[in-house]
């Protein structure tokens, strides 16, 4: 039967969604504070320049194509994809950096001339990740998180050590060559924990990474919101922008509706795909599931400091993205981990959309985005932004060789306040909640509320977990979850 529900937030899980649950006949809502949709995965828009505020990385083409197949579309009926070659490159001192290509075969290449006899082996280890990601996008990840029984198939049972393994001792003791050993442990740090604490089954984002490759949809990630905009509006979801929700009703245990701007929107069901920890602050107390002692022992994925910069020039020596590694690794993971504190010498990302797209900067100029991963939950204030803008343009500027800070046209920042501020986001997190081994499937919080009946939950903080290709998937379970427990009610 036809039901109305609202949907709190606009990102991809709760886009997602919408059109799902569109597709299915209900009446569809979606409420969203900010005066754009899009939650994370804004724009920022200046004299020209045009940023991606939040991901940057389009990985798991695969996983965009399923969605819009279901709709009978493809992501080329709504934006123009292009492979990146190189993907990235990896600085690891003064205008020393590994390049990593657009095929296995190239990269095999790259991997020979920096350890010989190690292209043998990546080969093997990307097939064994390849397999994972067969298991696991292709069909585990797309299951509730209902039940631990989810995770026990005949092909996951064949697999059971990698559960109880670690991506950092898999990867270090098939490659001695620390520099390679840096690249092959950075794509979990998307799944939001250090390598040591992320299961071995999760060498299916090295597959994504070296076996599919990079992408970029022409015109910024912020493409792909727009497109999803368009596809939930001719399903008729309706948008309200400018429209933060300040509590959601409960009559007699069942989620009846929301407030926003002091005004009742009843519903037959509340769907969230807003931080999960801020929306069951919007209910009474007794309603809520987890504790604050509940959140506070979660391993969150990390916060960030962003800065979008415009330069007056093209900067040379660098990629579209670009990591710098240059620093140790062990020593920034302690400080966003195990003693939270601003790192002394950050690893940070560097991405150049214009290198590859002329329509995010004016020509002859460069938009550039630059991250720093960090502990969520850290003071953070204009001073302490600039001393790390300052420690990083430094470095920038040493291994690139070339100045740039006197071409600096402006400079936005964007870090834990912000995120709190603009996302209601828990202790300032950018990437929600880390894939631990005690963090998966049926051990994240769940999509259905066990105190509300008709609330639910989508995103990155409960299953599948963080990243955008999880979110799309997050708003397809959660969809399927809505109708199969109403489809005779």
């Amino acid at each position: 039967m036809k039901k109305k529900i609202t949907i709190i937030g606009s990102g991809f899980s709760s886009l997602a969604a919408a059109c799902y649950l569109a597709q299915s006949g209900h009446n569809v809502t979606i409420f969203e504070k900010n005066d754009t949709i899009g939650g994370r995965a804004r724009q920022l828009i200046k004299d020209g320049f045009t940023f991606d505020i939040g991901p940057t990385w389009y990985w798991m083409p695969d996983v965009f194509e399923r969605f819009f197949e279901d709709f009978d579309k493809k992501p080329s009926d709504f934006y123009q994809l292009e492979k990146l070659n190189p993907a990235y490159s990896v600085y690891f001192g003064k205008d020393d950096y590994i390049t990593i290509e657009d095929t296995l075969e190239k990269i095999c290449i790259a991997f020979e001339k920096e350890e010989p006899g190690s292209s043998k082996i990546l080969q093997k280890f990307i097939d064994k990740a390849q397999d994972n990601y067969n298991v696991a996008i292709k069909d585990l990840v797309y299951n509730p998180g209902v039940s631990p029984f989810e995770l026990v198939t005949t092909k996951t049972f064949k697999k059971i050590d990698q559960f109880f393994s670690t991506i950092k001792k898999d990867v270090r003791k098939e490659f001695k060559n620390d520099r390679l050993v840096k690249i092959l442990e950075f794509p979990v740090l998307f799944l939001g924990a250090k390598p040591s604490d992320t299961p071995s089954f999760y060498s299916f984002m090295n597959y994504a990474d070296f076996g599919l490759g990079t992408f970029h949809p022409k015109k910024g990630m912020y493409q792909v919101i727009l497109a999803m905009e368009t596809l939930a509006k001719n399903l008729g979801v309706t948008f309200k922008t400018n429209a933060p929700i300040e509590k959601i009703l409960v009559s007699n245990k069942i989620a009846s509706g929301v407030i926003s701007n002091g005004e009742t929107f009843n519903s037959d069901i509340v769907l969230s795909g807003a931080d999960y920890h801020h929306t069951e602050t919007l209910l009474d107390s007794e309603y809520k599931q987890y504790s604050e002692a509940y959140w506070n022992k979660k391993t969150f994925a990390p916060s960030s400091l962003l800065f979008y910069v415009g330069f007056d020039k093209k900067i040379k020596n660098v990629n579209h993205h670009t990591l710098f590694f240059d620093v140790d690794f062990d020593k920034h993971a302690e400080a966003i981990y195990d003693n939270p504190e601003w790192p002394e010498n950050p690893l940070f990302y560097a991405s150049f959309p214009s290198i590859t797209d002329e329509h995010v900067a004016p020509e002859g100029k460069e938009a550039g985005v630059f991250l720093i991963p960090l502990a969520p939950g850290l003071k953070d204030n204009t001073k302490l932004r600039m001393t790390y803008f300052t420690k990083i343009m430094d470095r920038f500027e040493e291994l690139t060789s070339q100045n740039v800070r006197d071409h600096i046209l402006f400079k936005e920042s964007f870090c834990v306040n912000d995120f709190i501020k603009d996302y209601n986001s828990y202790k300032g997190n950018a990437y929600g909640m880390a894939n631990t081994l005690l963090q998966t499937a049926f051990l994240r919080p769940k999509l259905k509320s066990s105190k509300v009946n008709n609330l639910y939950f989508t995103g990155q903080l409960t299953v599948p977990g963080p990243g955008v290709p999880p979110s799309l998937i997050s708003g397809k379970l959660v969809a399927e979850l809505i109708n199969k427990h109403h489809s005779d009610s």
